[in-house]
């Protein structure tokens, strides 16, 4: 019942690649690096609306999370490493190469079941 089409929102969320290293104006390495992510991808499922307390805890008590996705079937590439955009579009800091997408939450825990997969997922300010 939870992934109705009814029930189901648009979010964007983009997968890491890579790690890039950072170079100053004289190309020498910082020793820092950025994120590297793909571009956004568009999907829906249905995202729960934001959670306090609740009776069942899905993901433990160990994991620090906002809200709940729930996608249907198990062939999803999303992982503890991707961001989303949910509620917003998708922006990057440089728009021409898509780089530094300005994400506003990340997955924090993924489940997956027989049919579904859920994402806990967590609030971030940047």
């Amino acid at each position: 019942m939870r992934t109705l089409d009814y029930n189901k929102r648009t979010f964007y969320y983009c997968l890491y690649n890579a790690k890039t290293k950072i170079y100053d104006a004289d190309g020498n390495f910082t020793g820092e690096y950025t994120s590297g992510y793909s571009e956004a991808v568009a999907v829906k499922g249905n995202i729960s609306a934001a959670s306090g307390s609740a009776d069942m805890e899905q993901f433990g008590t160990d994991i620090a999370y906002d809200k709940v996705i729930v996608l249907q079937g198990t062939n999803w590439e999303i992982d503890e490493h991707s961001v989303l955009f949910i509620d917003v579009e998708p922006s990057y800091e440089d728009e021409e190469t898509h780089s530094n997408p300005k994400y506003n939450y990340i997955v924090t825990r993924v489940a997956k079941s027989l049919n579904h997969t859920t994402l806990a997922i967590k609030r971030v300010e940047q």
